[in-house]
């Protein structure tokens, strides 16, 4: 094994958590991100940052040419755009969602895996949102994350014979800076609807996305692993 992890968005909460992790155990860790004007590990000897923008879908041959060979892919860039409605979505703001949200992660599968066939090893996990599960208001949100659900499937089946596992994590809100696109009435709503009466903290995610990155059994492929604490039922 290499030991070697790309996290994308891993410069702030959730992924910025799986860093630290990775970090515990010793890995080299990758961290494409587009500001990293707060992150605390710009000179850790074991982390390497490269300033990038996801939304930019043709130069993405370039950077993986950049990053080099690894055996752990972290999904986990995405953001959202509640301001627009789904009858007033401009059309260069859903292109730039749709290139960051999904897109974007897959082509970095299609990329990335290309190495891990070769050495018949390769754990890849996305972040992606009970949004792509249940729907949300920022329409293009929800179609992108219930792409990379879908894709997540796909890839498993695609790359599984070659020692790949490809997964997903579909967390509802977590304390992060994204809460900060949702108004104070939206999160009282959505907290009634948890029977913790809390959101999850950034580590608590960061602890499943570990553990389908590493420990996690060959035979878990494909999966979405839910992580809403029993709020919603589907």
């Amino acid at each position: 094994m290499l030991n070697r992890v790309l996290i994308t968005g891993g410069n702030k909460g959730i992924g910025l958590e799986v860093v630290k992790k990775f970090l515990d155990v010793n890995y080299d860790v990758i961290v494409v991100a587009r500001d990293f004007s707060s992150f605390p590990f710009k000179d850790n000897k074991k982390v390497t940052i490269i300033e990038y923008d996801l939304s930019n879908i043709e130069d993405l041959p370039n950077l993986v040419k950049q990053v080099g060979e690894i055996d752990i892919l972290i999904n986990n860039a995405g953001y959202m755009q509640p301001k627009y409605t789904y009858d007033n979505y401009p059309k260069e703001a859903k292109e730039h969602i749709m290139n960051v949200d999904l897109h974007s992660p897959v082509e970095l599968i299609t990329l990335f895996s290309e190495g891990m066939k070769e050495r018949a090893y390769g754990r890849i996990v996305n972040t992606a949102s009970i949004a792509g599960q249940i729907g949300h208001p920022d329409i293009w949100y929800g179609i992108a994350k219930a792409g990379l659900i879908n894709a997540t499937k796909i890839f498993a089946k695609i790359l599984g014979s070659h020692g790949i596992t490809v997964n997903c994590i579909a967390p509802s809100p977590v304390e992060t800076d994204m809460q900060k696109d949702n108004s104070e009435e939206r999160k009282r709503e959505f907290k009634k609807m948890v029977p913790s009466g809390r959101f999850a903290e950034a580590d608590e995610a960061a602890e499943v996305i570990f553990w389908l990155a590493t420990d996690c059994p060959e035979y878990v492929n494909g999966t979405t692993m839910d992580f809403n604490n029993g709020s919603y039922v589907r």
